[in-house]
């Protein structure tokens, strides 16, 4: 219970688990779970954020909302079902994807996740390039790297001079920034934590890619800062031991889940193939009539 209960009190002290002031003379009523109240120096700011043409690099590998019946797709949706799900329970707002070692995908999971979320009507998704050692997420997107989070840590820039707004979508992105000579000197600043309970109000989605766990303790105290840990596996990559050491470095026990990345195209795709090829147009049909099929193909199967 006690990750239930520091997540609230990290609620209550960001100032969305209070009521709005009652007129003078009656009672304040009780808040509804899940209502935010936005600080007052936040209000607006979303209004004067930079707005971005989404341009994916091809490298990106980015689910594709045009295409939602992709394996790709449905696995992120799943994921967000499933936490949302979560939040329904608990206030979980913001959360760390990271990995015990590099090249296991966190990267790819942080960003398709926050996709996920972004496609939703009115889930406001931030994505947080908290990896200041080696940050991708400007070059998914194609956006510059700076300013970023370090800019604004260091005080050289304002906080909406670092969140960019995709355009047509729910999603923004927050750049890493500069880079530093000391990273964790940085995040070890009060401006983070400051920073971290208030981004929340302006998002359901705060969605942080960090450094490995395994190679630095940046995502070891950002978990500490944030409501909860996603950990990134790779089949045939990731072994039992760093996992069970990655687990132990964990000052704050808020692991959601694991994402295990990597499978088999064939293992995984088949059964999505299998699946839709029950539905397909014929090409003198109209765009909306399909008609159900079977596929008859002897060597599928349906388990």
């Amino acid at each position: 219970m006690s990750r239930v209960h520091d997540a609230l009190r990290r609620a209550e002290q960001a100032g969305y688990l209070n009521a709005p002031a009652a007129p003078a003379g009656t009672a304040a009523a009780p808040p509804r779970p899940g209502t935010r109240v936005v600080d007052q120096s936040l209000r607006g700011l979303l209004e004067l954020v930079q707005e971005i043409p989404f341009n994916p690099a091809p490298e990106a590998h980015l689910i594709d909302a045009s295409r939602p019946h992709e394996a790709p797709t449905e696995e992120f949706r799943t994921l967000r079902t499933r936490l949302n799900h979560l939040q329904s329970l608990q206030p979980i707002h913001n959360v760390v994807v990271t990995s015990p070692s590099p090249a296991e995908g966190k990267s790819f999971a942080a960003v398709n996740l926050a996709m996920a979320e972004a496609q939703l009507t009115n889930n406001a998704t931030l994505l947080a390039d908290f990896d200041f050692r080696r940050p991708i997420v400007h070059n998914m997107f194609q956006v510059d790297r700076s300013p970023g989070i370090t800019d604004y840590l260091l005080g050289k820039v304002k906080l909406h001079e670092i969140i960019k707004k995709v355009s047509g979508m729910n999603l923004y992105i927050m750049p890493a920034g500069e880079a530093v000579i000391n990273p964790l000197e940085l995040l070890n600043l009060q401006e983070v934590r400051v920073m971290l309970d208030s981004l929340p109000q302006l998002f359901n989605w705060v969605i942080l890619d960090s450094p490995p766990l395994l190679f630095a303790a940046d995502a070891n105290l950002l978990a500490t800062l944030c409501h909860g840990t996603i950990l990134v596996v790779r089949i045939g990559t990731t072994t039992i031991d760093s996992v069970t050491r990655a687990m132990q470095s964990l000052c704050e026990n808020n692991v959601l889940g694991t994402i295990v990345n990597g499978a088999r195209r064939g293992e995984l795709y088949s059964k999505y193939t299998y699946y839709h090829s029950y539905y397909y147009s014929k090409p003198d049909e109209r765009p909306n009539e399909h008609k159900i099929v079977k596929d008859e193909d002897p060597d599928d199967d349906d388990e």
